[in-house]
C-alpha cells in the first residue's frame, strides 16, 4: 500500500512512525495543485493537511481508496467528487479540543492582560527606573463578569465556554447550523451576540453558512471596548473590514490565528493597520500542541488501518 502525503511539512517534529508502520510512505513538504496530480499518481491513500484534494487530483490517482486528512474540517476537499468515485475521505475529530481551547483563552488574556506590554517594561528597565515599586499607569481587566459570544458550539466552543465559567465569564452562543442542540448556555441570534459580547470567540467549521459571516456590518454591531477571536477559519471574517474597525477603534482588538489565505500575505491590510498594539497573531497553531499532534498521527493511522483493512 502506497501513501502519499502532500504536505507533511504542516506536521512539524510529530513523529509519523505509527502512519508509516501501515506500508509505503512517501512524505512532500508541500505540494502544489500540479505537484500533486503528479505526485499521486500510484497512490493507493493521499494524506493531507491543508492541501487541496479535487478531482483533478483524484482523477490522477487511479488506485486511490482513501483521502485521509490530518484535520477535521473538509473544505479543501471535494466530496462529491470523493462519492462519485467511491474514494473514502476520513478526517480526524477532536483530537485538538484541549489545544485550541487552551490558545484561545492564551489570545483572550493577551488582549485583556497585556503580559509582552508589562514584560517589555521590565526588561528595558523602565520599571527600574522608575523610583516606585509597582507602575500602575496602564491596569489590565478581568475576565469575570464579562460575556463571551461563542460562534460554533461543537466540541471547542463547549470546552471554552467551560473554561470561560472557570473565569467567572458568562457564556452565550449562536449556532452556525441552526439547531442550538446545547441547553447549558443561552443560544442568541447572531446580531444579539454580536451586540452583547465582550468577547466574539469563532470556533466554527468554514461552509456555505460561515463564509464571511463577520462582516463590516457585524462588525458595526460590537461593543467599542470588545474583542473579537477567530480561531476557527480565517474566511469566516471579513479580514478587510476587520482592518478598518480596528484602524478606527469601532472594537478594542483582535486576536486571529487562521486567516483567509495562509500564510498571511506580507502586504495584508492586517499586518498595516495604524494600530497594531491592538491585534495579537498566531500562525495557525492553535490545533498543535505537542500532545495534540500525537493524537492526531495516532487517530489518522487508525482511520488508515480501519478504511483499508491492514
Amino acid at each position: 500500500m502506497k501513501m502519499v502525503f502532500l504536505d507533511a511539512g504542516t506536521m512539524g517534529p510529530v513523529s509519523l512512525d505509527p502512519i508509516a508502520a501501515l506500508g509505503d510512505l512517501i512524505l512532500y513538504p508541500v505540494s502544489t495543485h500540479e505537484e500533486a496530480c503528479l505526485r499521486v499518481a500510484d497512490a493507493d491513500v493521499i494524506l493531507t493537511n491543508k492541501a487541496p484534494v479535487d478531482d483533478a487530483v483524484m482523477a490522477a490517482a487511479p488506485r486511490l481508496k482513501l483521502v485521509c486528512v490530518a484535520a477535521t474540517g473538509l473544505n479543501h476537499i471535494d466530496l462529491e467528487a470523493a462519492d462519485r468515485r467511491g474514494v473514502a475521505v476520513r478526517n480526524v475529530t477532536g483530537y485538538s479540543t484541549e489545544s485550541v481551547a487552551q490558545l484561545t483563552f492564551t489570545h483572550i488574556l493577551s488582549l485583556f492582560c497585556r503580559p509582552a506590554f508589562y514584560d517589555a517594561e521590565v526588561k528595558d528597565f523602565t520599571y527600574s527606573r522608575s523610583g516606585v515599586p509597582n507602575d500602575v499607569r496602564e491596569p489590565f481587566h478581568e475576565l469575570n463578569g464579562k460575556t463571551i459570544g461563542i460562534i460554533g458550539m461543537g466540541n471547542i466552543g463547549r470546552r471554552v465556554a467551560q473554561i470561560a465559567t472557570a473565569f467567572g465569564m458568562k457564556p452565550v452562543y449562536f449556532s452556525t447550523s441552526g439547531t442550538s442542540h446545547c441547553k447549558e448556555w443561552l443560544s442568541l441570534s447572531l446580531d444579539e451576540l454580536m451586540g452583547k459580547a465582550d468577547i466574539v470567540s469563532i470556533h466554527c467549521p468554514l461552509n456555505e453558512r460561515t463564509r464571511g459571516l463577520i462582516g463590516a456590518r457585524e462588525l458595526g454591531l460590537m461593543k467599542p471596548g470588545a474583542y473579537l477571536v477567530n480561531l476557527g477559519r480565517g474566511a469566516v471574517v471579513d479580514e478587510i473590514a476587520l482592518a478598518e474597525a480596528i484602524d478606527k477603534g469601532r472594537i478594542a482588538g483582535a486576536a486571529l490565528d487562521v486567516f483567509s489565505t495562509e500564510p498571511l500575505p506580507e502586504d495584508h491590510p492586517l499586518l498595516h493597520t495604524s494600530h497594531p498594539e491592538r491585534l495579537r497573531f498566531s500562525p495557525h497553531i492553535a490545533w498543535a500542541s505537542h500532545e495534540s499532534l500525537d493524537r492526531l498521527v495516532r487517530m489518522m493511522a487508525d482511520n488508515i488501518r480501519e478504511t483499508m483493512c491492514v
